[in-house]
């Protein structure tokens, strides 16, 4: 049960209880991820009923609860359509929670994990797996949840330097990055045939052939991180005032530095093993989530519901806008991202000068 009171010394803030935890929020941050939480619902809807075999609202509806007289509008809404949304918002949420740690920790908008070069180690453990050693989706999470973490600890050695300063984390991770690039590449390049379609499809990021077995554990995993990632936001938002500061007022800085980036790679990990490397989802959520919310903290919950939304919405014109030919959501999300960091690499540079 969720209770809210007003508190008397801020009257645009709230103090929600829930699980025994009280939680201190802005009144625009809740009416912004309620609204959220309704355009992913409506996304949701409109996925239910697109697509070749068009249905009814009604039609969808009695499918996606089992009480249709129609199995193959069963099967296409419980099979097909159903897994893919729910997949689609996780590794969503998954993204925007990363990035929004990630930006927070290094006090940079561009430090997000697909500009510092995590989302590509991740998706160089992935390719490892699925062209050299090979595998199942298990084995594939595994190599992208070890290249993820691997390509954190290069980044962040090379870029530690009595303290971790934001523009030299980006400028580093945009190195490292490069590199992993280019080795992907001559991973594909020298892949056999049928291995090397099977990467550069799953390089694209997509949602195709989803299914219920790997949105149930993109579930799961989420379940977990999520909460964690909540958690951990509240230090981290001790710590954007300074290590000095956050250290005075009790919070073990390297401990909690250690967690988030943890916490962060684990995230962007999941969603590179369930759909592959899906562009700058991570870096536009938690930006575009703090716009609306006007609200300068980590902003974890928000960030995770943008980015669930971005997804989905993104997958849709993936799914729709040449059909019947299905784009891969990377090239969705690529495309609207890159006129994204165009124009945030323009706003930093103004303020620069």
């Amino acid at each position: 049960m969720i209770h809210q009171t007003r508190t008397p010394a801020s009257p645009d803030h709230r103090l929600y209880t829930l699980a025994g935890m009280v939680l201190r929020l802005p009144k625009r941050t809740v009416q912004v991820c309620l609204l959220m939480v309704l355009l992913i619902l409506s996304a949701a809807g409109i996925a239910l009923l697109l697509g070749d075999y068009r249905l009814s609202i009604g039609e969808a509806v009695a499918a996606l609860f089992g009480m249709g007289n129609d199995p193959l509008a069963s099967y296409f809404v419980q099979q097909q359509r159903a897994p893919r949304i729910v997949a689609a918002v996780l590794v969503g949420a998954a993204l925007g929670a990363s990035g929004a740690l990630f930006q927070s920790l290094s006090a940079n908008p561009l430090g997000s994990p697909d500009v510092i070069g995590f989302t590509v180690g991740a998706a160089t453990g992935a390719l490892l797996q699925i062209i050299i050693f090979g595998g199942g989706p298990l084995a594939i999470a595994v190599g992208a949840l070890a290249g993820g973490f691997l390509t954190a600890c290069i980044v962040y050695a090379l870029a530690w330097r009595g303290g971790l300063n934001g523009i030299r984390l980006v400028l580093v991770g945009i190195g490292v990055a490069s590199v992993l690039q280019g080795l992907n590449s001559l991973l594909v390049v020298r892949a056999s045939l049928e291995a090397a379609q099977t990467a550069t499809q799953w390089q694209a990021g997509s949602f195709n052939a989803m299914t219920w077995s790997t949105a149930g554990v993109a579930l799961i995993c989420v379940a977990v991180l999520l909460p964690i990632a909540l958690t951990l936001s509240r230090p981290l938002n001790v710590m954007l005032s300074g290590d000095d500061l956050a250290t005075a007022l009790g919070v073990k800085v390297e401990r909690r530095r250690s967690q988030i980036v943890m916490v962060g790679v684990a995230l962007v990990s999941l969603a590179v093993a369930v759909a592959g490397p899906i562009a700058f989802v991570a870096l536009a959520a938690p930006q575009l989530a703090r716009r609306l919310t006007r609200h300068g903290g980590v902003g974890v919950g928000a960030a995770a519901l943008m980015g669930g939304l971005l997804v989905l919405v993104s997958d849709i014109l993936a799914q729709r806008l040449f059909a019947p030919t299905q784009l891969p959501v990377g090239v969705i999300t690529g495309s609207l991202g890159g006129i994204y960091l165009i124009w945030l690499l323009a706003r930093e540079w103004r303020k620069g000068f």
